[in-house]
C-alpha cells in the first residue's frame, strides 16, 4: 500500500476487517462504520469493477449502476494500474454471478 494511505489507523481498520467471521458480522460492522452513502459508493465501485472485468461498455455501466463516467474511469485505472485490490476479488465476484444465473 502506498505510504500516503498506510498508517496506524488504516492498519487498525484492516486488522478489524480481517477479524470479521461471516457476512452478518461484516454487514453489521460496515453498517456501523460507514454512512449509507459511503457504503453504497463502495458497493457501486465494486460493481463497476465487476462489469468492466466482464467487458461491459461505459454506457451500459452508467445505465445499470448510475456511476459517473469519472468514477468508471477511476475504477478502470485501478483495475489496470492499481494495487490489484479489485483484481484479487474478481474470482469471487465472477463465481457469485455464475451462481445467480
Amino acid at each position: 500500500m502506498p505510504a500516503k494511505t498506510r498508517d496506524k489507523l488504516t492498519e487498525q481498520l484492516f486488522r478489524a476487517v480481517l477479524s470479521l467471521k461471516d457476512e452478518k458480522q461484516c454487514s453489521d460492522f460496515f453498517e456501523d462504520i460507514c454512512t449509507i452513502s459511503e457504503l453504497k459508493a463502495m458497493a457501486q465501485r465494486l460493481e463497476v469493477a465487476r462489469m468492466l472485468d466482464a467487458g461491459c461498455i461505459y454506457e451500459e455501466i452508467v445505465e445499470k449502476t448510475g456511476a459517473s463516467t469519472a468514477t468508471i474511469s477511476r475504477v478502470k485505472r485501478c483495475l489496470v494500474y492499481g494495487a490489484d485490490g479489485y483484481n484479487s476479488v474478481m474470482p469471487v465476484l465472477r463465481e457469485g454471478v455464475k451462481n445467480e444465473n
